[in-house]
Order: structure tokens, then C-alpha cells, then sequence
């Protein structure tokens, strides 16, 4: 008799549509280990994107939806994530700020549960812009940078900085009336003979690695922060005019069948320990909005911490935003999101 070795239990597949970076080994190979599960990432780059691939696919087919604030009420609206309760997750553990953070919410209903965020203004090489200059968004349009200002190329967080740029800070970069929309495009148009290239998420950090790129506006920490461990000479700063905020938060697919193990891979990377790890992403770090999230940090990696401003001594990332230097990224107001990606391929054919 031939005696055939019991066979392991095959892995559940877990499906998630994200950036880049959340579905890798050193994001989700503990929760593997934790659940026996296979964790299956569809990658996406900007809103517009993710809300295409989601059209175009079967309802059930992601389990759990990674997007950036402004975008779940577009989720919302399409029928495309489930209702969450806002007592299964670690809600209490959050930060003031982001306890009720307002775009998860609709009513008393809750969408999508906040991973991570940072901050967006200027981006630059060190070896040819200072602090100072790259403090103030004019600096764009300096002699010395022509030819060698870049861009990611989603309209969202280039226009919202070239909007606070022209002063639109109140009530906010996204709401802007039609006399300040046209100078919006105006103000654009004009950083065109600047402009080196628009790059995708790879070419953003290799333009910037390689010095082809010399500044760019609408990216942050999140790009240099990963840059400047290979040796690059660049960082990121928060401009005088202000900066912009983006969030990561996941949801749960309308339609999943997988819906108890969505709920415990949201806890668990809401947790201390997959903080420590959204943190350190590999792929893009981000900050934490939950306070044992700062303490793990501190104690696995504090000079991760600091370099974040992740302390509870002295001054941090989050008095940015008490201090009204940052604005929440948000879809437009008074113009729609097809009038702002229309004129973003505009300028780009300009």
C-alpha cells in the first residue's frame, strides 16, 4: 500500500485592487501566514483608474477596495462597496482628526476605514534647489528649472497645488469658481515650457533618482521618502502657499463573499503591528492616523519615526494640518472630474 501524504489545505484567495505596493510580501505575508490565505492584487494608479477597473469587472470581484478619500463617495455612488460597522474596527485608537474623518462617512453610515496618509507640495533635488526656494510653488517657473519640471500624471494633485499656488486656499483647492478655474488653466498652461515630461508611478521615481527631473509639484514624501535610500540627493517640502493630504482607506467590494476575512485584514493592518508595516511600506511610506500606530513605530524603528514626525514630543506631522497648512485632496466642486481630466490631457498636448 502506497501510503499519499495528507494534502494541505489550499490557501483562500483574498482579491484587492489598490495602489501599487499593498498586495506585496512585505505588506500582507503575515496575514497570509495568520489566515492561510492568498492575497491577489489588481494595481491601479489615480482614482479615474480604479473606478474604470472596477466598472469593468463582474460585482464580487474584489473583496477589498484600497482608495483615496475623495473617491469612496464615488464608490458610494456607483454601488461598488459594501456598508461598514464602524465597531468592528480600531475607530477609538485614531487620532482626533481622524475619528470622523468626514469623506468615509456618509450620514451615520460608514464606507471605508482610514489606513494611512501624507502630505503633497514640492519635490526636488537638493543639489539644485534649497529649502527656502523650493518653499514657495514660484519656483517652478525659475530659468533654472526649464525643461526639468516633471509631473506625475494624475490632474488631481498637480492642480490642487498650482491652485493653492494662485491662492485658493479658502474654502478649499477643489472648490474653486469659474473666474478662478480659467486662471487655474491659465497658470498651468504658462509652467508648459518648464515641463520635461509626465511620468507614471515608475518613471516618477526614476526621473527624479536619475536627475532627469529636477522639481516636481502634486507628489511628497511618498516618492523622495524611497529615493532618498538609494543615495538621491532630493526631498520633499510643504510650501508657504500650503499642501495637499492624501489618504488611503479601504473598503469592502459590494458583492464579496469573503466579506468576515476583508473585515479581519482591515483590523489587522489597522492593528500596531500592520501599522508598522503600512508605515515602512516598501513600495511608498505613508503615516500613520493611529496612535498606537505611532507607539509601535517608535519602538520598531524610531528613527523611521522622526523622520515622519511620528513623535509624541515636540512637533509632528499632524500639527500641519491643526495649523491649517493642509488641505484635504477632494474631486472638484464646482467643476466636474471629467473637466479637470480634459483639460490635464490639454495641457499635456499643448
Amino acid at each position: 500500500m502506497i501510503l499519499v501524504p495528507p494534502r494541505a489545505n489550499a490557501a483562500t484567495e483574498l482579491n484587492m485592487i489598490a495602489w501599487y505596493g499593498h498586495g506585496e510580501p512585505d505588506m500582507v505575508e503575515e496575514f497570509e501566514a495568520m489566515h492561510n490565505v492568498k492575497i491577489k492584487a489588481k494595481y491601479y494608479a489615480g482614482g479615474d483608474n480604479m473606478l474604470a477597473l472596477i466598472a469593468q469587472s463582474p460585482p464580487g470581484t474584489y473583496d477589498l477596495v484600497l482608495s483615496d478619500g475623495e473617491f469612496v463617495k464615488l464608490l458610494k455612488e456607483a454601488g461598488y462597496i459594501e456598508t461598514m460597522d464602524p465597531n468592528a474596527y480600531n475607530m477609538g485608537d485614531l487620532f482626533d482628526e481622524y475619528a470622523r474623518f468626514e469623506p468615509h462617512w456618509m450620514g451615520d453610515t460608514l464606507y471605508s476605514v482610514i489606513v494611512r496618509f501624507g502630505y503633497l507640495g514640492v519635490s526636488f533635488n537638493t543639489e539644485i534647489i534649497s529649502h527656502q526656494e523650493a518653499s514657495d510653488y514660484n519656483i517652478l517657473w525659475d530659468s533654472k528649472l526649464t525643461g526639468k519640471v516633471g509631473h506625475f500624471d494624475w490632474h488631481l494633485p498637480n492642480l490642487g497645488c498650482l491652485s493653492l499656488r494662485d491662492g485658493n486656499d479658502k474654502p478649499s483647492p477643489f472648490d474653486i469658481n469659474s473666474a478662478q478655474w480659467s486662471k487655474l488653466q491659465e497658470t498651468t498652461l504658462s509652467l508648459k515650457p518648464q515641463v520635461g515630461g509626465y511620468f507614471d508611478y515608475g518613471g516618477t521615481f526614476a526621473s527624479l533618482k536619475n536627475g532627469e527631473i529636477y522639481a516636481m509639484c502634486g507628489i511628497g514624501d511618498w516618492i523622495t521618502g524611497v529615493v532618498r535610500k538609494d543615495g538621491s540627493p532630493v526631498d520633499s517640502v510643504i510650501p508657504k502657499q500650503g499642501g495637499i493630504q492624501w489618504t488611503e482607506s479601504y473598503s469592502i467590494g459590494k458583492g464579496s463573499n469573503k466579506q468576515d476575512l476583508a473585515r479581519e485584514f482591515i483590523r489587522y493592518i489597522t492593528s500596531p503591528k500592520g501599522q508598522v508595516r503600512s508605515i515602512q511600506m516598501a513600495a511608498y511610506p505613508g503615516m500613520s492616523p493611529y496612535k498606537s500606530g505611532w507607539t509601535a513605530i517608535n519602538e520598531a524603528n524610531p528613527e523611521e519615526a522622526k523622520r515622519q514626525r511620528m513623535t509624541f514630543d515636540g512637533p509632528n506631522c499632524i500639527d500641519d494640518l491643526r495649523e491649517g497648512r493642509i488641505h484635504f485632496r477632494q474631486t472638484p466642486v464646482q467643476q466636474s472630474l471629467e473637466d479637470w481630466n480634459d483639460f490635464w490631457s490639454e495641457y499635456k498636448n499643448a
